[in-house]
């Protein structure tokens, strides 16, 4: 299946990124003649490649592409969603928000939605777990065949969860007083694994979609490349979880355009660093697709939130009875 694009709008989108915004945008790497490179000469090739190097998604995971994810952790495929899909997919979660607000849904599948406050005062979408649950199209368009590549790349029994863990999550952030999540502090994903299993998981792929042209200056995600082949004991104790969040001299930082993918393993060192701007300058969308490899464990309407959820739930109603206050003293 092949999504329509602009076919598909009755009208623009005023999320339709311009066309000035691609201006400085750096090309994705020909590889028209390394196709056929042995994994040996892939892994060199690769490690030569500075980490800001930007692929084509292909039919098929390329050598050079597969070598330099296995080497550093992450790659950037660009463009892999048309201006057009960018512009409808932020559409699609406009609509979305409209609904829970309008028939007060606090959560998602057991997963809570969080809201702050936007810069005209009314709610302001930032985390959406199971962002396709109430929009075919989104199901439709993350579950598009070029996306076959990346699952594959995940594993041979892949499956997109768009009905498991915390479905397909968007993400809004954003700099404004009554703001939930300007930023998210160093973390891995392999944090619980190592304590439940007291060894290092295997690889743990995270699948973005972006939405917004982020440069170096604009905060955004940062990685520390390599770390994801890091022992147990740096997992844990390399950095304070979610709480160090000062700059680091081995980190990169992953400079997007509206419509790249991004690969990172979730076991290396990651954070979103806050944008040095407010307000709509500050913005930065993003949506994680779940590939899953283990067993099927659908979500429904009537799921419960578990005990893990209501934890961070209790803290980011906290946060956003803080943050309403301060843009409330801001007014005045």
């Amino acid at each position: 299946m092949t999504l329509a694009t602009s076919q598909s709008v009755a009208s623009p989108s005023k999320h339709l990124p311009s066309a000035q915004v691609f201006d400085d945008e750096v090309p994705p790497l020909d590889e028209s003649e390394l196709l056929t490179l042995s994994p040996l000469d892939a892994r060199k090739l690769a490690s030569e490649l500075p980490l800001g190097t930007r692929f084509r998604l292909r039919e098929t995971i390329t050598p050079v592409q597969y070598a330099f994810l296995q080497l550093n952790g992450c790659i950037v495929f660009a463009r892999v969603a048309t201006p057009e899909e960018v512009a409808r997919v932020l559409d699609e979660v406009d609509q979305v928000e409209a609904k829970l607000l309008r028939e007060g849904i606090e959560s998602i599948c057991g997963v809570p939605v969080w809201f702050g406050t936007g810069a005209d005062g009314k709610p302001f979408l930032q985390r959406m777990g199971f962002s396709s649950f109430y929009s075919d199209w989104l199901e439709a368009f993350v579950t598009d065949k070029r996306f076959e590549p990346i699952r594959r790349l995940i594993g041979e029994e892949a499956r997109i969860g768009t009905r498991e863990k915390d479905g397909v999550v968007f993400n809004r952030y954003i700099n404004l007083p009554g703001s939930l999540r300007p930023d998210l502090a160093w973390h891995t994903d392999a944090l619980r694994d190592v304590f439940y299993n007291r060894e290092m998981p295997g690889p743990m792929l995270n699948v973005g979609l972006h939405f917004d042209r982020i440069r170096p200056s604009d905060g955004g995600l940062r990685v520390i490349p390599r770390t994801h082949t890091q022992g147990a004991w740096d997992t844990v104790f390399h950095k304070v979880h979610f709480v160090t969040n000062d700059d680091d001299p081995r980190e990169i930082m992953i400079e997007t355009w509206p419509g790249d993918l991004t690969v990172h393993d979730g076991r290396m060192w990651h954070r979103v660093k806050g944008s040095p701007y407010d307000g709509a300058r500050s913005l930065r969308r993003s949506m994680y697709v779940p590939y899953v490899v283990d067993s099927y464990q659908p979500k429904d309407a009537g799921t419960a939130t578990n005990a893990y959820m209501k934890i961070f739930d209790g803290i980011m109603k906290v946060r956003g009875a803080v943050a309403k206050k301060r843009q409330q003293q801001a007014r005045r």
